[in-house]
């Protein structure tokens, strides 16, 4: 073997004595990198930029829940800290706010602007990649580092959340920070490493709460294995890296906790005003079992009659290869199973700290755990949380092929003759390149189905793939025997064609603005649950991906409605001024919550919904009001607290972004939280603290509180509406002239 492909191995525990066996395992490795590898890094993270920072600003503010949040926390420093919707800090995002602390700095220094907010987690994408080239460089060399970094970074689902204000892109960071971190205390046993790897979990919590702590076991058991020290010194470690993850996680959550809450704002999607109920509740058992009240959405029955819920798509072992989610993620999910087997078999039975296996073991371990707990989580789930899956992928698929391309030749002896070794050993070559052959013609059928999902999408690239794909693997079996100028571009053929159709999504991605709540990368895809038609999962301007519009040219989150592909049987939006049924829905009915409410059978809860009619926003997105809706709210606005007050927290973003003043978001993201109350509502009013009231939203299922219906309610037979623009808005300073 070549010295430049040796695999650096931990040394073995210091027990054995020097006659034993197993062969000595190499110390940590002192070779210099190839020259070529710096540039080829270089252009990999300058590849990667461009994608993710290319255009960026067509998505306008992406997650306008989020993107209001970020405008609050760069003028008022109690709303950075707690993550709060609005700048009068009346109520808090759905998570923990360590994502917006990053993008409210950056609008603090730059100004409110999309390239503001949404450079920061471009840059995130970047720095993911390169710290997942630096993890897997290090006991795998580094072309299985280069892979990897480029699945990563071309992965269609890494694409959209590296463009988009949500908190995965901070939370995956962290989490390949902490990866690369166990291996650094892997290799010496260092408590310092293992105390960082703890720190950076816990910011991973505060950046989207128990999610961070699904790679938790596999860190710990990772370094619980293969630490090259004594048993209970890896048991103190762990301990010591579990106190770190209670610190850096901890001290907000006990700021929190502790601060009475009339100092604080409220805390969104919790019913009890507590981050400890949220984090248990609405964002953690909740979201595996789907008892998550006040949601929309999460366990019951499905729009089409599956299980998992009308937002969460089919539950089941073959979730992330489904129509929903196969496009964001599972391009080279199969391979990476395939290389994680393989990986293993050659592991063989190695020392307890052989690397090879322990990064198989830390990188295989991500994937399962995370992978079957969101392939069978029953609450609210959408496709782009995927994006947690992509790092492991990219190293499993990384290390499995340079671990099976150095075994497809015999070992030479120092002397030139080839080892004969055990006959298993004389077949492990055959074995590793019909691994290696097997895995990309497994790959390439697999593009091939997933680009079939959308027929009118470039149909000659899926048979472009599939050949040349077949062709590679066909020259792989072959490639002992090929001369070896031919070697490289084989390889080339064997990486493009593994390559071309999720890079092809990530580019598409890339070209395309997304906004709202449920986003979606890559072209529309026939029958796919929230894509290319569910109000905030399709792209900003109403134009869904791969380029259609829907029906009749309409934005379907707009006042005039509009068809709604994707749905089955199409269906008129509904939830818009003139409502609607809504085909497609177990049992039909109207959307609660928007004008002529009605029951919405097929919501866990079901739930009647009433409004303050003539909104312009939903539940998912935000529409930016008209100048003349725009001039009445700013009207005096340095006179009131809130300029406005209106149900539910898009409706509320769509206001704040274009006044730039604190609009209070009543019952939070799904208008379902009691906050405010009537009674605290009526006393803001009476206190001339809010201006306005402006109708639209209203959302109620599974529970949660009727506080929003009961103030719509009293607003209405209280004060006298006026229209603007389409837009029902009530003047709460007149003192309650009777409608």
């Amino acid at each position: 073997m070549d010295r430049t492909e040796a695999l650096p191995t931990t040394p073995a525990d210091p027990g054995p004595p020097p006659t034993a066996t197993r062969p000595a395992e190499p110390s940590p490795p002192t070779r210099r990198s190839p020259a070529w590898t710096r540039p080829a890094l270089a252009t990999l993270l300058l590849a990667t930029a461009v994608l993710y920072i290319w255009g960026l600003g067509a998505s306008g503010w992406a997650n306008s829940f989020y993107a209001a949040a970020v405008q609050a926390g760069s003028v008022s420093a109690k709303a950075f800290l707690y993550g709060s919707s609005d700048a009068a800090n009346s109520i808090t995002v759905d998570k923990t706010p360590a994502s917006l602390w990053l993008m409210a700095l950056s609008v603090r220094l730059f100004g409110l602007n999309s390239w503001a907010m949404l450079v920061p987690q471009a840059l995130c994408g970047v720095a993911s990649v390169g710290v997942l080239y630096a993890t897997v460089q290090r006991w795998y060399g580094p072309v299985a580092g280069l892979v990897a970094g480029a699945v990563l970074a071309v992965t269609p689902v890494a694409t959209l959340m590296f463009r988009f204000n949500n908190p995965d892109a901070l939370l995956v960071l962290l989490l390949v920070a902490g990866a690369y971190a166990t291996v650094r205390a892997v290799e010496t046993a260092s408590t310092r490493w293992m105390v960082l790897v703890g720190v950076l979990v816990g910011f991973g919590f505060l950046t989207k709460m128990l999610q961070a702590f699904l790679v938790v076991p596999v860190f710990a058991g990772v370094y619980l294995l293969a630490a090259p020290t004594g048993l209970w010194r890896r048991v103190r470690q762990l301990l010591l890296a579990g106190l770190a993850v209670l610190v850096s996680a901890g001290w907000w959550v006990a700021l929190v906790e502790l601060v009475p809450a009339s100092a604080r704002p409220y805390i969104g999607g919790s019913q009890g005003n507590s981050i400890l109920e949220l984090t248990l509740g609405y964002n953690g058992l909740g979201r595996i079992t789907g008892d998550e009240v006040g949601s929309v959405g999460g366990a019951g029955p499905r729009m089409d009659g599956g299980g998992g819920g009308p937002f969460s798509g089919q539950t089941g072992l073959l979730r992330m290869f489904d129509g929903e989610i196969g496009g964001q993620v599972s391009w080279l999910l199969p391979a990476a199973l395939i290389m994680l087997v393989a990986g293993l078999v050659l592991a063989g039975r190695a020392a307890r700290t052989d690397r090879t296996r322990a990064g198989l073991l830390l990188w295989g371990g991500w994937l399962l755990v995370t992978g079957l707990i969101f392939s069978f989580m029953s609450g609210i789930f959408h496709a782009y949380y995927t994006v947690a899956l992509a790092p492991a992928v990219g190293a499993l698929v990384g290390i499995g092929v340079t671990l099976l391309w150095r075994q497809r030749r015999p070992r030479p002896a120092p002397d030139g003759a080839t080892v004969p070794g055990s006959r298993a050993q004389r077949w492990r070559p055959l074995a590793a390149t019909v691994a290696l052959a097997g895995t990309l013609a497994v790959t390439v059928w697999w593009a091939w189905v997933l680009l079939g999902r959308s027929p009118d999408w470039y149909p000659w690239l899926r048979v472009v793939v599939l050949v040349a794909g077949l062709l590679g693997a066909v020259l792989l079996l072959l490639v002992t025997r090929l001369p070896r100028r031919f070697v490289p571009v084989v390889l080339g053929l064997g990486v493009a064609a593994a390559l071309a159709g999720p890079a092809a999504y990530a580019v598409q991605t890339a070209a395309t603005p997304h906004t709202g709540s449920i986003p979606s990368a890559g072209p529309s895809v026939a029958g796919a649950f929230g894509r290319g038609g569910f109000p905030g999962g399709r792209p900003a301007g109403g134009q869904f991906p791969g380029g259609g519009r829907d029906d009749g040219g309409r934005d379907p989150g707009g006042r005039d409605g509009g068809r709604m592909p994707g749905f089955p049987g199409g269906s008129q939006m509904p939830g818009f001024p003139g409502g609607g049924q809504m085909p497609g829905f177990p049992g039909g009915g109207q959307m609660p919550g928007f004008p002529e409410g009605g029951q919405m059978p097929g919501f866990p809860g079901g739930g009647q919904g009433r409004e303050a009619a003539g909104g312009m926003g939903g539940l998912l997105d935000a529409r930016e009001p008209s100048a003349a809706l725009r001039e009445l709210l700013e009207r005096d606005s340095d006179t009131y607290t809130w300029v406005a007050a209106t149900i539910g927290s898009n409706n509320a973003s769509g206001y704040q972004l274009a006044t730039g003043e604190p609009v209070m978001p009543i019952g939070g993201f799904n208008g379902s939280d009691p906050s405010p109350t009537l009674a605290q509502f009526q006393r803001h009013v009476a206190d001339r603290k809010i201006h306005y009231f402006v109708g639209g939203g209203g959302f109620r299922a599974n529970g949660g509180s009727s506080a929003s219906q009961e103030i719509s309610t009293w607003v209405q037979e209280t004060f006298t509406p006026q229209t603007v623009d389409g837009v029902t808005v009530y003047d709460l300073s007149t003192g309650g002239a009777a409608s």
